[in-house]
């Protein structure tokens, strides 16, 4: 991966930067209208083509599936903005659109919106770890924990749990439930659950009796089951990178966890296009209210945006082998280099 050449050691670096992103912090009716036209349109189209393709063969569907697996990532990051009322001005058009996007993305609008806006508050602070973000336990962590959770650490931060398996099920079976609502919500969380479920029910049922169950499970489970695949990756890649940024309550600066923990994915443009810009993802967490159609624009006008760490997809892809937080060497180590340190730790006491 590339590092900053000169990477900013304290907040005073970006000093300026509210007054920075004010002026790419104004959604454009017009190009929200459009994304909506063409992220929706792309996936309707997809599924119309996808449903003719089951008579040629399923190989074909498949293959379809991941164009449109990447308009659904589109409309979650739609709603994405939705929820950070960035996406329109108004913000009844910002709840509409993102109760209509919640029923291709599987996620309760709501419900979403407040554990999102809790990762945002608290991103990179390791005492607030837990809600709407990936588990990471830091090093000393790990080595005290009893074997049990050793074990079920280990299979979670697998790659082919986190990005084959855990997907589906937090998206199609999590999601179902209320379950990270706390007693202090009250701001319709839970009953979005409720509808959301009561919504897809029917939209559901409308379609099998309309096309029937095997072609809807054809279609829609490969879509949905790669877009979020690709979602869990996108999220996990932002922030869980060699030179990250983790910090206790005290000291932790939301600059810093904004700049320093979150990074900046350099995708192909096609890619990046699919994903509505999110690998700007060091100035969507300095200022959400920013739309993503604005996010490249603040990037390449302001240097000062430019100090972060920046993955390619190539690079991107040695993240997986990250798992904890190593607090003396500020940085993600492997389960390997955490070992070696514990075996260090007895001969040095020896």
């Amino acid at each position: 991966m590339d590092l900053p050449t000169q990477p900013a050691q304290d907040a005073a670096a970006y000093e300026g930067w509210r007054q920075v992103v004010a002026k790419y912090q104004r959604p454009d009716a017009r190009k929200s209208i459009w994304q909506l036209i063409n992220s929706f349109g792309g996936l309707f189209l997809c599924w119309v083509v996808m449903y003719f393709s089951l008579n040629i063969g399923y190989w074909l569907t498949l293959l379809l599936a991941i164009p449109a697996a990447g308009f659904a990532v589109r409309i979650f990051i739609i709603q994405h903005d939705c929820g950070h009322g960035s996406f329109f001005k108004s913000r009844k058009a910002n709840d509409s659109t993102g109760v209509v996007c919640s029923l291709i993305t599987l996620t309760p609008y709501k419900y979403w919106r407040k554990s999102h806006a809790i990762h945002h508050a608290h991103h990179a602070e390791l005492e607030e770890r837990g809600v709407g973000d990936v588990w990471t336990m830091t090093v000393d962590e790990y080595l005290a924990a009893p074997w049990w959770k050793k074990v079920a650490y280990r299979v979670f931060r697998h790659p082919l749990f986190l990005f084959g398996v855990a997907p589906g099920i937090n998206f199609l079976i999590l999601e179902r439930f209320p379950i990270e609502v706390k007693k202090e919500w009250r701001n319709g969380e839970r009953e979005s659950v409720l509808y959301t479920n009561l919504a897809l029910l029917g939209l559901f049922t409308l379609f099998m009796v309309w096309v029937g169950v095997g072609a809807v499970l054809a279609i829609f489970l490969p879509t949905f089951l790669i877009a979020a695949a690709a979602g869990t990756w996108l999220f996990y890649v932002q922030h869980q990178f060699e030179r990250t940024y983790w910090e206790h309550t005290p000291e932790w600066d939301y600059t810093l966890a904004a700049m320093h923990g979150s990074s900046y994915y350099r995708l192909p443009k096609l890619l990046q296009w699919f994903t509505g810009n999110i690998g700007f993802h060091h100035i969507h967490h300095l200022s959400p209210r920013i739309p993503n159609y604005n996010l490249e624009r603040c990037h390449a006008e302001n240097p000062i945006m430019q100090r972060v760490v920046q993955l390619t997809l190539w690079s991107s892809f040695k993240t997986t082998s990250l798992a904890l937080w190593d607090e003396k060497k500020q940085r993600l180590v492997t389960f390997k280099e955490a070992l070696q340190y514990r075996t260090a730790l007895t001969q040095n006491a020896g």
